[in-house]
């Protein structure tokens, strides 16, 4: 298997396993899967805070993220905010009622870190942020390359 395969599979590998753990939160809290990838990405990235900010960084589709945010609004997790400088743009803001989602969330995310980094030793994990935080600006550096 090349090199460029088993990276992929590794990564996609994580996705279903990170995935699959959070069915948890989805079935506790009556949700669908989109709908906590949705909670989960609002409550990590306060800055990226409207639908087609979810939809770029997550890779999801448009029609799944709208319906997505228009079930949270219903199920009065998630707000809607207009942005006061852009009429045609709406921020997305999780209510309190969100909070034992997003706390059930922080325990799924913290067994994935567990299960996956499972063994390593404080140095290998500091060797770990070192490589990949290389390799982010490596990709970044190459992408914008590209878009030039």
């Amino acid at each position: 298997m090349s090199k460029t395969t088993e990276l992929f599979m590794g990564i996609r590998s994580l996705f279903r396993l990170y995935d699959k753990m959070l069915k948890k939160v989805c079935t506790e809290h009556d949700l669908t899967v989109i709908e906590a990838d949705v909670i989960s990405f609002l409550q990590n990235n306060p800055e990226k805070d409207t639908a087609a900010d979810i939809v770029e960084l997550r890779m999801l589709s448009k029609g799944a993220v709208s319906k997505a945010v228009e079930s949270l609004i219903q199920k009065s997790l998630l707000e809607r905010i207009p942005d006061p400088e852009d009429r045609r743009k709406n921020h997305l803001r999780l209510k309190s009622q969100a909070g034992p989602v997003t706390d059930s969330i922080d325990k799924v995310r913290e067994e994935f870190l567990d299960t996956v980094l499972e063994g390593f030793t404080k140095d290998e994990l500091e060797l770990h942020r070192q490589f990949f935080d290389r390799l982010i600006d490596n990709l970044k550096r190459a992408m914008e390359g590209r878009e030039k």
